[in-house]
């Protein structure tokens, strides 16, 4: 069942790029401070609307559907609106009268081409500040992305812009301006954190789904082959971690973790879980506890397979030092959580359970794919626990 979507009611949301996106390829969008949106998929609707019980504290919670079309101004600028509760009404009059508004004002001020990307963004997050302020981001600086040098150079993370400005680019090419196009509203699984440290994990042996063609099955099958994700069952997809001695974001992309070695993957989870070269050893047991509580759950999912699917990682990158904090709202997986923990299960596009309408082909048992990806990436966190 379809849940009321956010702000019900509303004349019209624009959309900004969610830039703590650091994986994935599809275009996540901030709609409000604590739910983000993306393009739907109608197999990953099913999942959500079907979702098991045990499974939906790992998930990002599922809040409905909304409206979404494409806006370009006199300038040529593109923006996404979204229409809750407006249906097929018309929202480009009520955008012109709104003006006053300093975040539309902002928002118009923003400059989507093929070439060149300028944005100036505002927000009262701090972490959030230290990613968004001041940048001029080139689509061809992409290719520097891709050698892991240019995003360290960086205090933001580029990969949700580079995303948005993909699917900008796909949309004005094929559909006009009138054309609604639907969206998933989920929880913004980071909207707590002051500076949000995500990693995100490309799980299981296998990527490609049931209805993949020939030439796509090989060359996912090939993608696996040559990355982690056939030796560890686990693979890098994209990170941010926080910086507390430069101020700034370390950001990798998935060219960086298609690239590494068991032995590096291992190094790389020890970067995003340390501050400077020292291991936050007090994030690795309520990490550990919660990768083990998502493991028992998957092994008693059957006829699931998660495929394509991602794993974040979460924890902020700001230190609280109060020995608890009554108003978090991440799963607690200790008799603390100070640095806001937390392990989310993401990206079901290609997720497949019997049952559903787009899954032709049954599966029987646990995905075991991503068990293995789990039960290796516990070994590893482990190891770095003991000093391994």
């Amino acid at each position: 069942m379809v849940g009321q979507s956010p702000g019900e009611g509303r004349a019209a949301v624009l959309l900004q790029p969610f830039v703590h996106q650091v994986g994935g390829h599809s275009s996540m969008l901030t709609y409000d401070e604590h739910t983000v949106c993306k393009p739907l998929v109608s197999q990953e609707l099913s999942f959500y609307e079907s979702l098991p019980l045990a499974m939906r504290q790992f998930t990002p919670q599922y809040k409905g559907i909304v409206s979404v079309h494409l806006r370009r101004d006199s300038l040529g600028n593109l923006t996404l609106i979204a229409s809750p509760g407006l249906g097929q009404q018309d929202t480009c009059g009520l955008l012109d009268g709104a003006g006053s508004d300093p975040t539309l004002t902002l928002w118009h001020k923003c400059k989507w081409s093929h070439t060149q990307v300028t944005k100036t963004f505002k927000d009262s997050c701090p972490g959030k500040m230290l990613l968004r302020t001041e940048f001029q981001y080139h689509t061809d600086s992409l290719l520097e992305d891709a050698n892991g040098k240019q995003s360290e150079r960086k205090s933001y993370n580029p990969w949700g812009l580079h995303c948005h400005w993909q699917h900008l680019n796909r949309i004005s090419s094929k559909h006009n301006e009138n054309k609604l196009h639907q969206f998933l509203l989920l929880e913004n699984v980071v909207s707590k954190c002051s500076y949000p440290c995500v990693l995100d994990l490309k799980m299981g042996t296998r990527q490609h789904g049931d209805d993949a063609s020939e030439e796509k099955k090989a060359r996912h099958i090939k993608k696996c082959e040559q990355s982690t994700s056939a030796s560890l069952g686990v693979r890098i997809c994209g990170m941010q971690v926080y910086q507390a001695d430069t101020g700034h974001f370390l950001c990798k992309d998935k060219y960086y973790g298609r690239k590494l070695s068991p032995e590096g993957f291992r190094q790389t989870l020890r970067l995003f879980l340390c501050k400077g070269n020292q291991l936050r050893t007090e994030l690795l047991e309520p990490i550990v506890l919660r990768l083990k509580a998502l493991l028992a759950v998957i092994r008693k999912q059957s006829s699931y397979r998660f495929y394509s699917s991602s794993l974040l990682i979460i924890y902020d990158g700001q230190e609280h030092k109060e020995s608890v904090d009554h108003h978090l709202t991440f799963p607690k997986t200790h008799s603390t959580n100070p640095s806001r923990v937390d392990v989310r299960m993401i990206d079901f596009a290609h997720t497949t359970f019997k049952g559903s309408k787009s899954s032709p082909i049954p599966h029987d048992g646990p995905d075991h794919g991503y068990i293995f990806g789990l039960e290796n990436l516990i070994k590893i966190l482990q190891s770095l626990s003991e000093g391994k």
